[in-house]
């Protein structure tokens, strides 16, 4: 069943995503940092909150959740099983492997620690017209990865590359606009990828226009993410590192003071 995705930016730089069953006027929201959008724009399209899809605990991504189930209280909240002490008001607690329906349209759930030591992704795989699409909360970004609160870059490195992973047409849906700002840092290290610089162009039109970056695509991210790219000799030489877990290290040291 084909499922409509609006975006919602929220906060400075947030992004809440809606997964609409418009025949069925139902929707899922992933990672609602805030309520008051979320609900003005379902009661708009006549839609009911059915399910709420937390990445991580972080504030700015559960932190509408509450108000949400008092105006649905029916609704599920689907959340990792590990951090049933930090989202409490799971009602689905899930773990890597689990498959799930989602308005009929099939849902896996990936554990992605890194950025927290109980971070999820939701994949929907391609279903007949409809490509594959990920939601991949603060894990990987359009040109970045999220930073190490919690994880270790080994688990980081193999969060990331099950992402990579990923059949190339699949969407990434991340939760904020850092596109531009992840693009300046890639260029510092990795400057004769010439995807990369195209990209840069492109980006910059598009945020000149107002327009979002989200979501990214898979194979852009292959190309042009020195995150993704860790087994490359570019960012090797880069970096000063062969390991690719020393790599990814070096580059998020980096990037957290660039």
């Amino acid at each position: 069943m084909a499922l409509e995705i609006v975006r919602l930016p929220v906060l400075r730089d947030n992004y809440v995503f809606l997964l609409v069953d418009r025949g069925g006027r139902r929707a899922a929201v992933v990672d609602p940092a805030v309520a008051a959008p979320v609900i003005a724009w379902l009661e708009a399209a006549d839609c009911a909150l059915a399910v709420v899809l937390q990445t991580h605990h972080h504030s700015d991504h559960i932190g509408g959740t509450p108000e949400l189930l008092r105006r649905w209280p029916g609704a599920e909240v689907w959340a990792a099983a590990a951090d049933r002490d930090r989202i409490p008001f799971q009602t689905r607690s899930l773990a890597d492997g689990d498959r799930l329906d989602l308005f009929g349209r099939p849902v896996e759930v990936l554990a992605v620690p890194g950025h927290t030591r109980a971070h999820l992704a939701y994949v929907l795989p391609a279903a007949g017209d409809d490509g594959p699409e990920l939601f991949c909360g603060d894990t990987l970004f359009a040109g970045g990865c999220g930073r190490l609160f919690e994880g270790t870059p080994a688990q980081l490195l193999t969060s990331l590359e099950r992402l990579a992973a990923l059949p190339p047409e699949t969407r990434v849906w991340c939760a904020h606009e850092y596109t531009e700002a992840n693009l300046r840092f890639a260029a510092s290290v990795d400057p004769a990828n010439g995807a990369l610089q195209q990209r840069i162009r492109a980006v910059a039109e598009l945020r000149m226009a107002g327009t979002a970056t989200v979501p990214s695509r898979i194979d852009l991210e292959r190309a042009t993410n020195p995150f993704l790219r860790c087994r490359t000799a570019a960012l090797q030489q880069a970096t000063g590192a062969q390991e690719p877990v020393a790599v990814l290290a070096e580059l998020r040291r980096r990037k957290d003071v660039f």
